[in-house]
């Protein structure tokens, strides 16, 4: 209870200066709790989980109230489920006079069953994540890289030289990719390091002003193929202590490059061809070109904002060790944890709080009634300072819900 009052207080510190604050995006992505509206902050495709997971966690407390009844000898008169709107919920009824009659020792076993039981549930959905890769070890293998199961249309990643369902992710550039984390850390790592260069032969570097003069952009950059190819891309280079331009095919000249950061990195003593070259694309200051690896395929080719690629492309660990299973098997139990995880959590944290006409206004009266006995022997003095407390917390949880509410829908 005093955790779950912790944790609330701090998310409506964050709330409230994620109003006060530009920033709005980073707090929220390091906000703990948050209220999830279907629709709005939550993804249409993302509902069946949702509502599956919200409705076993629900299932699961009110059964942890029932088993911990029925250990304390109070008579369980009836147990089902409802929708509230669009939530749906569970609920058990008891025998109000057994449950009267038994110590507030035991009335608090039961009060505060349903959340113990929805911890338990968080565990226990925890310990399955974590343990995915052996159980499916027969049938799905993990650590060659990130399997792409889905690449949305129209996007960066989409095309003939692009990727497609089935394509296994190795590497971005020099940066290995064993798994979607990497994947993530990858294109974290392209958007805030600089663009590394190429080695190629400087035999290749004829400087060409493709369809007129070099240009400059507004952020500084050199722009020089002015004819908007979708093949050839400006590229700068060192010559003679002197930077030089040109224009050049870009799959033709990256074709068994490596990356490098100067010309230092491109001489070699045991090359006996023409000398190498370290060229650099002349880019816009958060545009990137990106060399993604997915063998038996030719490299991909990305020029553009790095986390556009995060958007466009779904990954996943687990590649099928047979033909015939599903790409999206993995992908659907992980992502049903993941919710089971946090809205049991939720469940757990809301229910502890010292509000009316939730599970903590009864684990008060109950904490109350078996400490306060002693030190404050009248029992509407009990009574008042539970009220105090449970219109702080009832207070200190709309002030969560309804500011929460207005930084989903009206921002």
């Amino acid at each position: 209870m005093c955790g779950s009052v912790v944790l609330l207080v701090r998310t409506l510190q964050q709330t409230l200066h994620q109003m006060t604050s530009d920033l709005q995006t980073q707090g929220a992505s390091q906000q703990t709790l948050q209220v999830v509206v279907p629709g709005v902050n939550l993804p249409v495709s993302q509902l069946a989980y949702f509502f599956s997971a919200l409705l076993l966690s629900g299932v699961i407390h009110e059964l942890g109230h029932a088993v911990a009844a029925i250990r304390e000898q109070v008579r369980v008169n009836g147990f089902g489920v409802f929708v509230f709107v669009v939530y749906p919920g569970a609920f058990v009824d008891l025998f109000t006079t057994h449950l009267n009659l038994i110590s507030p020792a035991q009335q608090l076993r039961v009060f505060c069953a349903g959340v113990w039981h929805n911890f338990v549930l968080c565990v226990t959905a925890l310990c399955f994540l974590f343990l995915l890769p052996v159980f499916l070890f027969p049938v799905y293998y993990t650590g060659a890289g990130a399997l792409v199961t889905d690449v949305v249309q129209g996007s960066p990643a989409d095309g003939p030289r692009g990727l497609s369902v089935g394509d296994m992710v190795t590497a971005l550039e020099d940066c290995d990719v064993g798994s979607v984390e990497d994947w993530h850390s990858c294109l974290t790592l392209s958007s805030h390091n600089p663009q590394p260069g190429y080695c190629v032969s400087s035999l290749a570097l004829q400087p060409s002003w493709a369809h007129g003069r070099a240009f400059r952009r507004l952020d500084g950059s050199i722009e020089c193929c002015s004819n908007n190819s979708l093949t050839d891309l400006c590229f700068s280079y060192t010559k003679l202590q002197e930077r030089e331009f040109a224009c050049l095919p870009v799959r033709k000249m990256l074709a068994g490059s490596h990356v490098c950061r100067s010309n230092v990195d491109c001489q070699s003593p045991l090359d006996n061809q023409a000398p190498r070259v370290c060229i650099s694309p002349s880019l816009e200051n958060q545009t990137r070109l990106i060399r993604l690896t997915h063998p038996p395929n030719t490299h991909m080719l990305f020029v553009g904002y790095p986390p556009h690629l995060q958007y466009a492309v779904s990954m996943t660990n687990f590649a099928p060790r047979f033909g015939f299973l599903n790409l999206e098997l993995p992908v659907v139990i992980e992502t049903f944890c993941k919710y089971v995880i946090s809205l049991s959590g939720a469940l757990a944290v809301v229910n502890s709080v010292p509000c009316f006409a939730l599970d903590g206004q009864w684990m008060l009266s109950a904490l109350l009634e078996a400490t306060l006995v002693t030190l404050v022997k009248d029992r509407q003095r009990r009574e008042l300072i539970g009220f105090f407390v449970l219109l702080g917390g009832s207070t200190l949880l709309a002030a969560n819900v309804a500011l929460g509410l207005w930084m989903v829908t009206a921002r």
